[in-house]
């Protein structure tokens, strides 16, 4: 099943249906149907077929001006049927045709002009050659129903560009009232069931949240149940989470497994910047849903009109996102649990939404979507390479073990990666190199052909071999997973270390261990050359963030307390929730754990030198090492270490 989100019906729609027919009678904005766009059509080819009569058929006004002299031969020639005068301009006819001397074919009407000095006694010629003199002239003149026609065509082009228009921006405004506006409203439509539906057997390591879902689901299948017991559906489902982690294809599988449609969208694409024109796609996305019920309306992104009302100054953006949030609002406190219509809504942001949406009777349950643990993990992969064709040596346990905090989406574009580098090797199967470098480059970035002199290189290797030694050595700390000086993104050299298994608390211990295996480039290039380069850029801000958080927000110092100095949103804020001197103190607690951890990776280094010197030339050799390889180098038994292989 594809797991695409759904396309929208119409481009100005501001949000996607699934589950519902393929095309409404008429979208939003009063746009015409098949049928009288055909209608117009139709119109339009007769108005033109009656300007074409008219201006050819109705008034002839081409024929050719031809010179007295032809004339007067003609005269002569006894050629001249009647003719027509007033004053010096005489109109003519031939008995038969002639050539026209300017080109162009044949005529036998004309017109011409006698000059005011001829003395060639006209009357008297044309008498004895027996030609007519008409009272009425012989070539007709354009008549009043062409020259209506005439002025009428530009005045037909301006009102249809007008009607274009308008209609355009009727539907972009969303029925915001007048030629703006929609005038017939869509009506009620056979629902036909959609194909290819996501269903929960997409959806995997997110077990608990599914659960949860459960009774969502069975509600919509069997509602009758439910209401002789006198239990409600819940009115608003918010899915929390960090992005990646599946929210929105949950809701769509929520809405596939109980064969409802599935209305989405983005709460940014409801904001315009006419105040109440969101408000107008929300009341409109409303009673589409309810016209289907029971239905599903899922609202990504809501923090974006969600937030907390009532701060800043009063702009027109600012009313907008607000009386769109009063609308949602409304719209949600007038259901009685009867329509089956569910709102879900998905959100990175639950700690900023305003408290009127998540109040019981709007959002009743909130559900937290968190990343999947290792089994979860090992499942998402198995879904996105169950259409791969795979080697026989993929592991894919192996694969979720060494890919914690990895989300859905990580592990997707993961095995997609995969793929793309088996297509480019010309193989006909993904193997587990490929999963192995699609990992490196998801994680560590693509690798860079950077020439880098010996000198750096040797640098980069002992730095490297630092990290690595001291993952080793220290207990408790991540394995390492592999070590390499192949320059990837940023960064000269990685060293990759994952955990065993999932941790979701850290000791005090465990966090000094990553500080000291973090410093441990920095130390490592001191202890061998002496020096300190800017190689340890990014590993003195992940040893900072480290400890910062273990003295100001997870009570591991004595000085500071058992406290919360600075919470994680005041990071950004540092110094705005704490007092003056407390802040003096979280300076001195950090720099004095960082100091420790410093000073033990010095010493850890010097009393195992040999072991960084040959992880070292290793590196130089191979560039890149193992885990196997890495930790038989080292001399070092992963076993002794953490207790498993």
């Amino acid at each position: 099943m594809s797991n695409a989100a759904p396309p929208r019906k119409a481009p100005d729609q501001p949000w996607r249906a699934e589950g519902t027919p393929d095309e409404s009678p008429r979208r939003p904005g009063g746009r015409l149907r098949g049928g009288k766009w055909w209608g117009l059509l139709v119109t339009a080819v007769v108005v033109f077929l009656l300007a074409y009569v008219g201006l050819n058929y109705l008034g002839q006004g081409n024929e050719p001006t031809i010179s007295y002299t032809e004339f007067s031969k003609e005269v002569g020639d006894g050629n001249v049927a009647k003719i027509y005068s007033k004053g010096d301009a005489i109109q003519g006819q031939l008995k038969s045709p002639r050539a026209n001397p300017d080109g162009g074919g044949e005529y036998t009407k004309f017109r011409t002009q006698r000059p005011a000095f001829a003395d060639d006694r006209l009357w008297q010629n044309l008498s004895s050659h027996g030609v007519t003199v008409t009272a009425r002239p012989v070539v007709q003149e354009r008549g009043l129903l062409s020259n209506v026609l005439i002025s009428l065509i530009p005045i037909v082009l301006l009102v249809a560009v007008w009607v274009f228009f308008a209609r355009r921006m009727g539907a972009g405004l969303g029925g915001a009232g007048g030629m703006f506006g929609r005038k017939t409203p869509p009506r009620p439509v056979e629902l036909r069931p959609g194909t290819g539906r996501t269903t929960f057997a997409d959806v995997a390591g997110i077990d608990e949240v599914k659960g949860e879902l459960d009774d969502v689901v069975d509600f919509l299948k069997y509602p009758d149940t439910y209401r002789r017991m006198g239990a409600k559906l819940p009115r608003g489902v918010l899915l929390a989470g960090s992005p990646g982690t599946g929210k929105t294809l949950l809701a769509r599988a929520v809405a596939g497994e109980a064969g409802v449609p599935f209305f989405s969208a983005s709460a940014s694409e409801f904001i315009e910047m006419i105040v109440g024109v969101g408000a107008s796609r929300v009341r409109e996305l409303f009673a589409e849903a309810r016209k289907v019920a029971p239905s599903i309306i899922f609202i990504d992104e809501i923090d974006t009109i969600g937030r907390v009302r009532g701060g800043g100054a009063s702009m027109s953006g600012h009313d907008e996102r607000e009386q769109t949030l009063n609308q949602i609002l409304t719209e949600m406190d007038g259901f009685s649990g009867s329509e089956g219509v569910i709102v879900i809504a998905a959100t990175n942001r639950a700690d900023i939404l305003d408290p009127a949406l998540t109040r019981p009777g709007r959002f009743d349950r909130v559900v937290s979507v968190a990343p999947p643990d290792r089994g979860g993990r090992e499942a998402i992969l198995r879904i996105h390479t169950r259409e791969m064709p795979l080697a026989a040596d993929v592991d894919v346990t192996q694969l979720a073990r060494v890919t914690p905090g990895m989300t859905g989406a990580d592990l997707a574009n993961l095995a997609n990666e995969a793929a793309l580098l088996a297509v480019k090797g010309k193989r006909d199967q993904v193997t587990q190199a490929d999963l192995s470098e699609a990992l490196e480059k998801v994680q560590l970035g693509a690798e860079r052909t950077l020439v880098m002199p010996e000198e750096d290189r040797r640098r980069t290797a002992y730095h490297e071999s630092g990290h690595a030694l001291l993952g080793m050595l220290q207990p408790g700390a991540d394995p390492v997973r592999k070590i390499t000086i192949v320059p990837r993104g940023r960064a000269l050299g990685v060293t990759m270390s994952t955990p065993e298994v999932e941790r979701y608390a850290h000791s005090e211990g465990y966090l000094r261990g990553r500080i000291i295996g973090a410093l441990g480039g920095m130390a490592a290039e001191e202890v061998v050359y002496g020096v300190v380069t800017t190689g340890a850029e990014s590993d003195l801000e992940q040893v900072t963030n480290i400890a910062r958080g273990m003295v100001a927000r997870w009570g591991m110092s004595e000085r500071v307390g058992r406290l919360s100095a600075l919470p994680s949103d005041a990071q950004q804020a540092y110094g705005l929730s704490a007092a003056p001197q407390t802040l003096d103190v979280i300076d001195a607690e950090m720099r004095r754990i960082v100091d420790e951890c410093y000073e033990e990776a010095c010493h850890k280094l010097r009393d195992h030198r040999g072991r960084l010197d040959a992880l070292a030339q290793a590196l130089l050799d191979n560039e890149t090492l193992e885990e196997a390889d890495a930790y038989r180098i080292a001399g070092i038994t992963r076993l002794s270490k953490d207790g498993d292989a």
